[in-house]
């Protein structure tokens, strides 16, 4: 057991739209990723995804409306939901989500980042 610190683990990369796993509980991980701009939209059919603001604004976009979150504040996208995240300026998540889920869901492209990266 060791107490992980999110402030020590972001100034550990500098990427956006990549994220970082830094702990697991059973077959789930949480991910610390920066974000900025727009992201693709996409799906994960298979799983719920949990956005957490650690630091900043952020926006998920759905088809019908797009939620603000601030820091301290957090959101469950239900699976099967097509959404698209963005920041204006960079923010500071953390994800939580099983093992092996691409940050990109159903699409495939030059944002998908490689998975299972510890930090």
């Amino acid at each position: 057991m060791r107490k992980i610190n999110f402030s020590d683990k972001f100034n550990k990369f500098a990427d956006t739209w990549s994220p970082k796993v830094i702990a697991e509980m059973n077959n789930y991980q949480f991910k610390l990723v920066k974000i900025k701009n727009d992201f693709v939209w996409h799906q994960h059919s298979d799983t719920d995804e949990v956005f957490i603001v650690i630091e900043g604004q952020i926006h998920i976009e759905f088809t019908d409306q797009t939620i603000e979150l601030n820091s301290g504040e957090m959101l469950v996208v239900p699976k099967g939901v097509k959404h698209k995240p963005l920041a204006k300026k960079e923010a500071k998540i953390m994800l939580i989500e099983p093992k092996d889920v691409l940050n990109t869901g159903d699409v495939i492209n030059d944002l998908t980042a490689q998975n299972d990266q510890w930090i």
